[in-house]
């Protein structure tokens, strides 16, 4: 059996799930974040805020943010 990992738009995520489930030649495995996947997006937040904080990339003030949730 071949494995295939795709990188997918959060909007188009769902869409292709299901889409994916109604192959019978398919099998999905629940996502599970290891160690380090997570150390990678935490040192990826980590440098874009370096990169705010400098001025060389955008940012948007944190009230705006949690006005949003």
């Amino acid at each position: 059996m071949k494995q295939v990992i795709l990188h997918v738009d959060e909007k188009k995520y769902k869409f292709l799930m299901e889409l994916l489930k109604n192959f019978d030649f398919v099998s999905i495995q629940k996502e599970d974040r290891t160690k380090t996947q997570t150390l990678t997006t935490i040192a990826e937040g980590m440098q874009e805020a370096i990169l705010a904080s400098k001025g060389k990339t955008s940012s948007r003030p944190a009230k705006a943010f949690l006005n949003e949730l």
